[in-house]
């Protein structure tokens, strides 16, 4: 009965934890280029009763008798889905359909990916724009540089084709490339990629080295639509089921706990 009572509440915590990362999907269901998470679980060790050993006659029993001694959480995945196009305003929001990543420096200069495309154009120290987050980070080229242009350049007129080259119009008012490509790459395993705060991933073993969509081949390379945001792939109906399924399991385990603590409780009085 002890047993159970520790078993019951490792599927507490288990759930407690299943709820927390519901509760942190439909928090960000308006945030943009925001990945749902899925919980995933495991059982814990089992223990022998016993083992599948002769019986007293000579024949050997079947099967043996093991008894489990909980869960716990194993993972909890991100699912890289296309969310919906939002349409926006700002000429400097970019939504990307498809596997890639933008790619930003950090304030620690190292590089790190989001799929928020919130974009703004901040000026640089020599007059001229460079394209950041709204945190002030730098986006990257396909070159790894930061994206900026001298002050001629006017922002409101930047123009960003389908494959995520910046043009600029000349004369007759029309685009001409400025040799200059967003920084977009994917990862053989983007559910591997280490999750930050303000929408950004980094590098990881298990996510692998990233591949740049400019210099690779035989990838599936991303679309760049500008005025558009990706919206968060975050499904309410989906998080309202998961939200009651894990709360119906966490009142069983609860309830397997108090069922144990009343055989206890029989098992105690048996003396008087």
């Amino acid at each position: 009965m002890v047993r159970s009572l520790w078993t019951a509440a490792t599927g507490m915590r288990a759930q407690q934890t299943n709820v927390d990362t519901i509760a942190n999907n439909l928090a960000n269901v308006n945030t943009t280029g925001y990945k749902t998470e899925v919980n995933e679980f495991k059982s814990l060790l089992y223990q022998t009763i016993q083992t599948k050993t002769t019986s007293a006659n000579g024949e050997n029993k079947p099967v043996g008798a093991q008894v489990g001694l909980g869960v716990r959480n194993a993972s909890i995945t991100s699912i890289f889905t296309d969310g919906a196009l939002l349409a926006s305003e700002s000429p400097s929001a970019f939504a990307i359909s498809g596997n890639g990543l933008f790619a930003v420096r950090g304030e620690d200069g190292n590089t790190y990916y989001t799929r928020n495309g919130n974009f703004n154009w901040a000026l640089n120290t020599e007059g001229g724009i460079t394209l950041t987050t709204s945190d002030g980070l730098p986006v990257l080229d396909s070159e790894g540089k930061p994206i900026a242009f001298g002050k001629e350049y006017m922002a409101s007129k930047m123009y960003i084709s389908g494959d995520g080259q910046f043009c600029y119009p000349d004369e007759s008012n029309n685009p001409v490339p400025l040799g200059i490509t967003f920084g977009i790459v994917q990862f053989n395993n983007p559910a591997g990629l280490e999750k930050l705060d303000s929408g950004l991933f980094s590098q990881s073993a298990a996510s692998g080295a990233p591949i740049n969509e400019a210099t690779s081949t035989g990838i599936t390379k991303s679309k760049i639509t500008q005025g558009y945001l990706e919206g968060s792939n975050v499904q309410v109906v989906d998080e309202m089921v998961n939200l009651i399924t894990a709360q119906r399991a966490y009142e069983l385990n609860s309830k397997a706990i108090t069922a144990s603590d009343e055989m206890l409780r029989q098992a105690n009085n048996l003396r008087q």
